[in-house]
């Protein structure tokens, strides 16, 4: 029997996870569930799975979470808060796999503190890999985790690399495919008038808020630009993007003699959440199955740079380093959560990217500690640019 944590249990990917966990109760034991803010959700999560800890990152959110918990007559379950308790969480031995699901730069820690144990860490939170880059990276090797990507194209990279060898996959291109989001294809609409609810209307996948905002911005792209660079020891001018609004296609790999090896399925979560689980087997995720002459035609795209200049500030950063990355990231945070709360256009998360970026020096990282500085610094100075500069 696997032990399992799921950080970000509440979210489209920890649900999406225990969809496909549900489905092998003799294989996977739930031991522990974790959430930002959502506790009512937790608490129902703790009523079916019975974990033997539930944790709210959140340590205002403590008491709620043991009343919720009562409410449901929950009592056995162990309870915890705060970014400590998470981290503490993430590298606990019990467990053989965490989920690494938190939303933002909120994951890094604990991601580092589940590499440092030499977890089985099935990645969702891009940020991690994103911020913590080569530190990250160097760490798994040296401890002997194993990062799982969960994100679809990634995975769908990890997927079409084993059709070579890993001379072939070194000398390889990666084509990472982009839905282009809400607006790509609508060059009609005036990006300075874009509201909150016209950005979330994702066209193909559900997901979370903040990341529904960064596909329509491409953002999210962008930050894969960069964790593919790290995930896959690829230099960023070997790694592409490609506009493909079906959702069907979910990365490519280009080897040396031409040939370009796809993986496609519909666009479900669940399914690179299925591999990661049961790789190297490969385990039913109970996504709807591809039916190709349903479909018809496959289209694909370049990426509007001028429109959507974050796809560009990400390989800029990926160039710069790793001081770069998280100056982008958060500055991207602080700018998607001012867009939400209707304290910044659309136009401006973008701006306050470049702004940020303009402003940051490439100087090396010391420590671990100098990712959250770094982070914690730039999401002051974007929100006092933002509060100056919103049109």
């Amino acid at each position: 029997m696997e032990n399992i944590a799921i950080l970000g249990a509440t979210g489209s990917i920890g649900t999406s996870a225990l969809d496909v966990i549900a489905q092998y109760p003799d294989r996977y034991h739930v031991r522990v569930l974790c959430a930002n803010s959502n506790v009512k959700k937790l608490a129902q999560l703790a009523s079916v799975w019975q974990p033997e800890l539930v944790a709210v990152a959140r340590d205002d959110l403590y008491k709620p979470l043991l009343e919720e918990l009562a409410q449901l007559g929950v009592t056995h379950v162990s309870v915890a808060s705060g970014t400590e308790a998470l981290r503490a969480v993430a590298g606990d031995p019990e467990d053989d796999t965490v989920i690494q699901a938190v939303v933002g730069a909120a994951g890094v820690l604990p991601s580092f503190a589940a590499v440092g144990a030499g977890k089985r860490v099935l990645m969702a939170n891009k940020e991690s890999i994103v911020c913590g880059g080569d530190m990250l990276m160097t760490l798994a090797r040296r401890t002997g985790a194993k990062i799982l990507p969960v994100d679809s194209e990634h995975n769908a990279i990890f997927q079409c690399l084993h059709a070579g060898n890993e001379e072939d996959a070194c000398e390889a291109k990666l084509w990472l495919t982009c839905s282009g989001g809400p607006f790509h294809a609508r060059p009609e609409i005036d990006l300075e008038g874009v509201t909150p609810e016209m950005a979330l209307a994702h066209p193909t996948w559900s997901m979370g808020r903040k990341i529904t905002i960064d596909s329509a911005t491409l953002m999210n792209k962008g930050l894969e630009v960069i964790e593919a660079h790290h995930l896959f020891n690829k230099p960023v001018e070997d790694i592409g993007v490609v506009i493909h609004p079906q959702s069907i296609v979910h990365s490519m790999v280009e080897f040396a003699d031409g040939a370009v090896i796809a993986q496609l399925g519909t666009p479900s979560m669940k399914t690179p959440i299925a591999y990661c689980l049961g790789y190297p087997q490969r385990i039913q995720g109970s996504a709807k199955r591809l039916s190709l002459p349903e479909l018809g035609r496959l289209d694909f795209g370049k990426p509007d740079l001028e429109r959507f200049p974050q796809l560009a500030y990400a390989y800029e950063a990926a160039r710069r380093g790793q001081k770069a990355a998280i100056v982008l990231n958060a500055a991207n945070e602080a700018g998607v959560a001012a867009f939400l709360e209707s304290r910044a256009g659309f136009v401006d998360i973008a701006r306050v990217c470049r702004a940020m970026l303009d402003a940051c020096d490439d100087a090396a990282l010391a420590s671990v500690s100098d990712i959250s500085a770094i982070d914690a610094e730039v999401r002051q100075l974007a929100q006092q640019w933002l509060a100056k500069n919103h049109r």
